[in-house]
């Protein structure tokens, strides 16, 4: 293969130092991919219908794209986001296209550029001046039989991907495609209990509600704990590895019954207070960990996101639509009461994510290269992209290594996007273990292993695949 662009594309510019990161990025271009955190509709795999045009299979559904469309001047309703969406497809692309420029440098750029070289053979940058004609070509490829999403989830080679879903979800698409002997794929479920933990969650009250009335248990703190156990089985049942946690911070407390049963009544009723709100989150968080060393749920905790910062948005076009914006997170003393109980519980894996990257050399890999059951998540949200990888490994490989890290995870619902994060994340890791190569700080071999044990190994023992 020639040493040339795209195929150098962020590995070094130190030219031993390259050749060296070549070689690491051979040994796991093609490997599998493992996708154990993510976002993607699994209802796409099993209708198997065609993408419908250019803006919604690259555009619409990846708020990287819309939100800093939407800050440049582009309403988000003009985009195609929020449920009742109607905007011309054309015209959000011609929205892409017209502003490209503003995404130079940005790790969005990079994705989907790769997704147009790699899987639409287009190499020019969108413009003004070429939109329709790019759009023609993309959406002349949407008729093909290898761009449905089944065969691009084969092209892909996606071993492992897991949806995220909410506690009360029948899980029926995943139930259907692990029955389907023409899909080979394993998607798997993952339970995300947050807007059922959190009293201050919009609809807190009538979601409790239903999940007591769905398991058939009694409307008090305990019969609460017991719901959640119930349908934590039913995803296990279905597949499950793992329940996600999305908290604005780690905090945890273990509250005595009475009290729990307390808060519990306030929150159900709409009748607690900040405080009081603050105190039933840490105590749930603690009792979710009780709960998976019970029966074994890899435990994600993405902390540290003011979600929905802008309520105008949220209230216009919902959630996920590009205004969650990062905290200061700490989690040394937050998770102490949880880790002080369950943290050297044999078969308890906690993963921590954090969107504060000073947390990652200060507290986050001094934990997890103490306490066996914690790991080191992969950079998320805004710091996943190259430079970003580049400092997270920096920050926590002296203190903890690699192999108490969680493997790469893309996190996204633009399912085009899955192969391009993949990519960035083994050139970014081949080029970090190139450099520890050449100033003779591991030795060759063991970085060949250690960059397929990315890839592979870690991030099946980080999520019991």
């Amino acid at each position: 293969m020639p040493k040339t662009s795209p195929e150098l594309a962020l590995l070094p510019t130190d030219p031993h130092v390259r050749d060296v990161a070549f070689d690491l990025y051979g040994e796991v271009a093609d490997a599998p991919i493992i996708s154990p955190h993510g976002h993607v509709d699994p209802g796409i795999l099993l209708r198997d219908e065609p993408f419908t045009d250019p803006a919604e299979l690259l555009i619409t559904k990846d708020h990287y794209v819309t939100r800093l469309l939407f800050a440049s001047g582009v309403p988000l309703a003009e985009l195609g986001v929020g449920p009742d969406a109607a905007a011309d497809p054309r015209e959000i692309w011609r929205a892409l296209a017209a502003n490209w420029h503003r995404f130079a440098g940005t790790a969005s750029a990079y994705w989907l550029g790769y997704e147009l070289r790699t899987l639409f053979d287009i190499s020019d940058e969108p413009s003004a001046d070429n939109s329709d004609d790019l759009y023609d070509r993309i959406s002349a490829r949407l008729h093909e039989s290898s761009f449905r999403p089944r065969a691009l989830f084969d092209r892909f080679a996606i071993e492992v991907l897991a949806t995220t879903d909410d506690p009360l979800d029948d899980l029926a698409a995943h139930a259907a495609l692990a029955a389907d002997p023409s899909f080979t794929g394993r998607v798997l479920p993952t339970f995300r209990p947050d807007a059922y933990l959190d009293p201050e969650a919009d609809g807190f009250g009538d979601r409790v509600q239903r999940l007591i009335e769905t398991t058939g248990q009694p409307t008090s703190f305990a019969g609460y704990l017991q719901a959640l156990r119930t349908r934590r089985a039913h995803f296990v049942g279905h597949g499950a590895v793992s329940a996600d946690h999305g908290v604005y911070e780690p905090y945890t407390t273990d509250l005595d019954p009475i009290a729990a049963q307390t808060l519990f009544q306030a929150a159900r009723t709409g009748r607690l207070d900040a405080a009081g709100a603050r105190e039933f989150r840490g105590h749930m968080l603690y009792q979710m960990a009780k709960m998976s060393v019970d029966d074994g749920l890899v435990m994600t905790i993405h902390s540290g996101v003011r979600r929905n910062h802008h309520r105008p948005t949220f209230a216009a076009f919902g959630p996920d639509t590009g205004h969650d914006i990062p905290v200061r997170t700490s989690y040394t003393e937050n998770l102490r009461p949880l880790l002080e109980s369950f943290g050297t519980a044999p078969g308890l894996h906690i993963v921590l994510f954090t969107v504060d990257e000073t947390s990652f050399s200060r507290e986050i890999a001094p934990l997890a290269g103490f306490y066996p059951s914690l790991y080191i998540g992969a950079p998320w949200w805004f710091l996943d992209a190259p430079d970003a990888i580049t400092r997270f490994r920096s920050a926590v490989t002296e203190t903890a290594g690699f192999y108490r890290s969680s493997g790469f995870i893309d996190d996204t619902r633009a399912f085009l996007s899955i192969p391009a994060r993949h990519d960035v994340s083994r050139r970014v890791d081949a080029s970090f273990l190139a450099r520890l190569v050449t100033e003779g700080r591991v030795s060759l071999p063991t970085a060949r292993r250690i960059a397929r044990d990315l890839v592979d190994a870690i991030p099946r023992e980080v999520f019991k695949l």
